[in-house]
């Protein structure tokens, strides 16, 4: 019998379906945070396919699984699909009051703590790597802390809003899990460039490349969202005015990728201009209430969908009993880098600005890592650093989930 290849219709409906028996499991037994349930149960699913397999193996049911996974180009699925939509329906809530007051912090945390991060998990993976005998280049170590370095804080972000967090605090920490993905994916593209050695590291190139990305992403987001706010506030046609946002996220994103700026940074720029003076000034209530409404469920479904593939994405992970140690070594650096790159610019800024005593354990066990940090490690080219790479993000994951 011949094997048929699952057109992505087919794997979508499949991933759709199993979000929504699984989060209705979710509801009536776990009721954890959906982005926490819908992980937790995708890996105990993979753990049962895998033991199921290993007990059966006539059945095939494994290897099935695995090809249909297999299929799935996840890097392609988030990075190019999934991601903008994610990031402009988290801008739409954020309170540009809040933000606009922390911004020296927010930006600082987003460029010079990712930056922080990167190179304070980048030397320690190498370094740690050489005296266990696992000989990674220094370029590649630094790969991996700019993957792991960009924080997705979706599955805190329910708790925070119904948790005593003030929401000045909660504006910051959503604020910069918008921006440093930007900016962790751009550190990313640059430091991939060099390991692979398709490009010759300079300070002057990688600071320019830098710029355009960001500054350039942030500049077209804003003007893709002042040209939106401009058509919006000339009509009331609340079917239109949500046409009218779904394109500038799909139509805006395409464009910022062939103009070679960043369409995260953009994407959650055009958001926060649609989201505060979009609703402000621009939309009716009955139009409010449906674009607020449409993108929530939109945030739902691809965020079920998201940890749900995260999940089930253990299925893929080589396993090697040597590199368990190695992953599990990621867990204490991480967060020591974590640490020190919310510390440092909150101390610098701390004549200027007070988040009182909860910011830092806020800040630093609330940058989760998620999607954007998987989907940056399965981009990795073939080669003989991807699996200890893939390994130690997924195992940083796991201890998240558990946490």
């Amino acid at each position: 019998m011949t094997q048929t290849t699952p057109s992505p219709f087919d794997v979508a409906a499949t991933l759709v379906l199993l979000a929504a028996a699984l989060g209705y499991v979710n509801h009536r037994l776990l009721k954890l945070p959906s982005a926490v349930g819908m992980t937790l149960m995708g890996a105990l699913a993979s753990l049962a396919i895998i033991a199921a397999g290993a007990a059966f193996p006539s059945w095939g049911f494994a290897p099935m699984v695995e090809r249909f996974l297999t299929g799935i180009d996840f890097h392609a699925t988030l990075m190019e699909g999934m991601l903008s939509f994610l990031l402009f329906a988290g801008a739409l809530h954020v309170d540009w009051t809040h933000m606009r007051a922390n911004r020296a912090v927010i930006f600082a945390l987003a460029t010079f703590g990712v930056l922080l991060s990167t190179a304070i998990v980048g030397v320690g993976t190498w370094w740690i790597a050489g005296a266990m005998g696992l000989q990674i280049p220094l370029p590649w170590a630094l790969v991996f802390g700019a993957l792991i370095s960009p924080t997705d804080p979706v599955a805190v972000m329910a708790i925070l809003k119904r948790a005593a967090v003030p929401p000045s605090l909660q504006a910051t920490v959503a604020g910069e899990s918008l921006f440093n993905d930007g900016v962790g994916v751009v550190i990313f593209g640059i430091l991939v460039a060099v390991a692979t050695g398709s490009e010759e590291f300079t300070w002057v190139h990688s600071a320019s490349d830098f710029s355009r990305e960001a500054l350039g992403g942030a500049a077209f987001g804003l003007v893709a969202g002042w040209l939106a706010f401009r058509a919006m506030r000339s009509i009331d046609d609340y079917n239109v005015e949500v046409m009218i946002s779904l394109a500038v996220v799909m139509a805006g994103y395409s464009m910022a990728h062939a103009l070679h700026v960043s369409g995260p940074v953009a994407m959650a720029v055009a958001g926060l201009f649609i989201g505060n003076a979009g609703v402000a000034q621009a939309m009716s209530d009955v139009t409010q209430d449906y674009l607020i409404k449409f993108w929530e469920l939109i945030d739902e479904i691809l965020n079920a969908v998201l940890f749900l593939l995260i999940g089930l994405e253990v299925i893929l992970i080589a396993r090697q009993p040597d590199l368990l140690v190695f992953g599990a070594v990621a867990i204490p650096l991480a967060l020591t880098a974590r640490w020190l790159s919310v510390f440092a610019p909150l101390i610098l800024l701390r004549r200027w600005i007070d988040l009182g005593t909860l910011a830092m354990p806020t800040l630093v066990w609330g940058g989760l890592r998620g999607g954007i940090s998987i989907a940056l490690a399965l981009s990795l080219p073939d080669g003989p650093y991807r699996t200890p790479i893939v390994r130690r993000q997924h195992q940083w994951h796991r201890f998240e989930v558990v946490i």
